[in-house]
């Protein structure tokens, strides 16, 4: 089948959006065995004695001593606490590799660059294409062996192959097996021939969002805006650590950690399929009231037309929504995907004893 271009309007515009059976293609990751380019995401490179201990002083992750094939998430937060970069991060034969979203790679690269001072650091822009692979069927022995590793890596590892690069394994989202192969990118036509030939079926990243939607995982700038503090959108762990040194924005962090609630909260909503879709951005309504915004909206093998979106924490599901602009659409909080019930801080806990005079 011939492949179609993500939408102009798209984050993945200039990707294959699918190759003419989207749902199927979404079918086969959750049965078979998929390839998606994603070459399209950014690929930094940082090398020197100090780079580990240079980016954990300024991220919001525990990196200072990652250990050689491990994969981890970081941020880069302003000084209010707000995300202003999301990368994934592999550590790799004495190089940690970042990558990130397309339109990210820049500004990202002058920004480590600018906080370099004395450190034995050097950041590069690697010419690296990430290709992610999902399904079952990555197991295979066949496809293990067109990786050319014994095995493949647990969840949050990293291997290296053949050529330079390395695979990747990151956790469940839709299927069981999720890999990521970045890979030099002259060497990526070379990749998606040997993994044809293993079995592994090309799709668009039309397949790679739905999966992510319906997994609940937010992408930067399109699930997050330029208020997003960490704690709404599930970063809390995965991407922060809560037990390190001083880093940008760490204060806010550590404050509604302790002592508050995120304003908002990251949900998975279920759209009126019986007409056109809104878009990323628009605003979510109760009474005609702004509640919220849409993230990623995407249409789902199973689940019909979802989206991710950032909601008042108030909002119980249930609650009828409607998205703003054109066209208005009627919306549903997926009650599975609110948060778990808040528990009370050890920092408002003790606030609150003092206000009431306890013990």
């Amino acid at each position: 089948m011939s492949a179609v271009a993500a939408p102009a309007s798209s984050p993945d515009a200039g990707a294959v959006w699918h190759f003419g059976d989207p749902l199927g293609e979404q079918r086969a990751a959750e049965h078979q065995a998929v390839v998606i380019d994603r070459s399209h995401r950014a690929v930094i490179t940082l090398s020197g004695a100090d780079r580990l201990t240079w980016l954990h002083s300024i991220s919001s992750q525990h990196v200072s001593e990652q250990a050689d094939g491990t994969v981890t998430e970081n941020l880069s937060l302003d000084g209010q606490g707000h995300v202003e970069d999301h990368w994934i991060q592999t550590e790799l034969a004495g190089v940690t590799y970042l990558d990130t979203e397309p339109w990210r790679g820049e500004p990202l690269l002058a920004y480590l660059r600018k906080m370099v001072f004395w450190s034995d650091v050097t950041p590069e822009a690697a010419d690296y294409a990430v290709l992610s692979l999902l399904g079952p069927r990555l197991a295979d022995a066949k496809v293990v062996a067109a990786l050319g590793v014994d095995a493949l890596p647990a969840v949050w590892t990293a291997k290296p192959v053949a050529g330079g690069g390395f695979v990747r394994r990151m956790p469940a989202q839709g299927t069981e097996i999720v890999l990521d192969l970045a890979v030099p990118r002259d060497t990526k036509t070379e990749w998606l021939a040997r993994l044809a030939e293993a079995g592994a079926r090309q799709a668009g990243v039309w397949t790679y969002e739905a999966l992510r939607v319906a997994a609940h995982l937010p992408r930067l700038g399109v699930d997050t805006d330029e208020r997003t503090i960490p704690h709404e959108v599930g970063w809390i762990g995965r991407a922060v650590h809560l037990d390190k040194g001083c880093y940008r924005g760490q204060e806010t962090v550590a404050r509604v950690h302790n002592l508050g609630k995120p304003p908002r909260m990251l949900v998975l909503v279920h759209l009126d399929g019986s007409g056109e879709r809104p878009v990323s951005g628009d605003p979510l309504l109760v009474d005609g009231r702004v509640v919220g915004r849409l993230g990623t909206v995407v249409d789902h093998v199973d689940l019909g037309p979802i989206a991710l979106a950032l909601v008042k924490r108030s909002i119980p599901a249930g609650t009828p929504l409607t998205t703003g602009g054109e066209p208005q659409v009627a919306a549903e909080i997926d009650a599975d995907s609110l948060p778990p019930v808040d528990t009370v801080g050890a920092g408002r806990l003790a606030v609150e004893r003092l206000r009431g005079g306890g013990s």
